[in-house]
């Protein structure tokens, strides 16, 4: 059993009458990488700033390494790296420079400095970049380049705020596949809040859906379909010729059909088993053409709308984002980060 790193007991946090983070359980094992789903306003931002010690809980524990998040907040820095939405960086220095900068904050000088920055830059891939301004970067190079940051302290954990928002496909493949590379070849535990589902699913070993404060699922992607479906919660894809009166009739009996209704050139088959096996042999012995069967479940987006649904919240909309307390969070990890190496 894999080492438990971040650790939540019971956390909860109230703005007033408002409960943003509510009684949230959770635990993140070493070398995991961990996908906490949720619209803008579920309490993603307000989680992180208790584990990083920036604010406290009303109710409940967090730790992060074994070090108490309240109690031992600049414990909890040394072995914690934050990647925001928005990196900042010295707009009018190279990357080097704001690598070289935040090198002497951790307290490396000369050639060890040297050193690791070369090697950090050619794992980020921005070696040929590392001498322009930063000013003349590409979203997808500032987060590279704030992976390259965050990793010159060496940290255990590694929390991202929307790390792949507004890349480009291509370096949207790279920066995922360093992501992995964090955890499977490093060991390290990577926390991610995101919105963007399919870049969660290709990388994440488990992920948490956040809803109004709570914690309503929490698994891998296979485990939280299975969950669904075990409720009895199965939606067949179906696209037969002719669709005619028979093809209803057949999908009907064919088992404990809920509703069959159309979505573009295929019918949805809602029931509370898995009948996909009796539709076929049916289908088939009539004489249908079957052009398409897909058993749905196993998609994020599919378990993401279908847990909201539970929860009795709307999926519509529930990825907007609007303006997030990244920026300044990150502002005052780097400050908290500063004062303590100038202790």
């Amino acid at each position: 059993m894999a080492e438990t790193m971040i650790r939540m007991e019971g956390l909860t946090r109230r703005y007033g009458e408002i409960t943003a983070v509510d009684g949230l359980h959770l635990n993140i094992r070493r070398g995991e990488v961990f996908g906490l789903l949720g619209p803008n306003g579920a309490g993603k931002t307000t989680t992180v700033l208790m584990l990083l010690g920036m604010t406290q809980p009303d109710e409940g524990q967090a730790f992060i390494g074994g070090f108490d998040c309240t109690r031992q907040p600049i414990s909890v820095k040394q072995i914690t790296g934050y990647l925001p939405d928005q990196v900042g960086f010295y707009p009018d220095m190279t990357g080097r420079q704001n690598l070289r900068f935040v090198g002497r904050l951790n307290g490396l000088e000369g050639e060890r400095l040297e050193r690791s920055i070369d090697a950090l830059l050619e794992r980020v891939g921005m070696t040929q970049a590392a001498d322009r301004k930063t000013s003349n970067y590409s979203r997808g190079m500032k987060q590279r380049l704030g992976i390259a940051d965050v990793l010159m302290k060496d940290p255990q954990i590694i929390i991202m705020d929307e790390p792949t928002l507004g890349i480009d496909p291509e370096g949207m493949r790279e920066l995922l596949a360093l992501i992995r590379q964090l955890a499977q070849e490093d060991g390290r535990t990577v926390l991610i809040s995101s919105h963007q589902l399919h870049q969660v699913q290709q990388i994440c070993d488990r992920v948490g859906i956040f809803v109004k404060g709570k914690l309503i699922a929490c698994g891998s992607i296979g485990e939280l379909a299975q969950q669904l479906m075990s409720e009895g919660n199965y939606i067949l894809e179906l696209e037969a010729f002719p669709e005619d009166e028979g093809l209803y009739r057949i999908l009907r009996e064919a088992g404990p059909v809920d509703i069959i209704e159309q979505e573009k050139e295929m019918l949805l088959v809602h029931s509370k088993k898995d009948c996909h096996k009796e539709i076929i042999a049916q289908l088939l012995m009539n004489g249908y053409d079957l052009r398409r069967l897909r058993q749905r479940g196993g998609d994020l987006d599919e378990i993401y709308r279908k847990y909201f649904e539970k929860a009795g919240d709307s999926y519509e909309g529930s990825t907007a984002r609007g303006k997030t307390a990244g920026a300044a969070l990150y502002s005052v990890f780097q400050a908290a980060g500063r004062r303590f190496a100038k202790k």
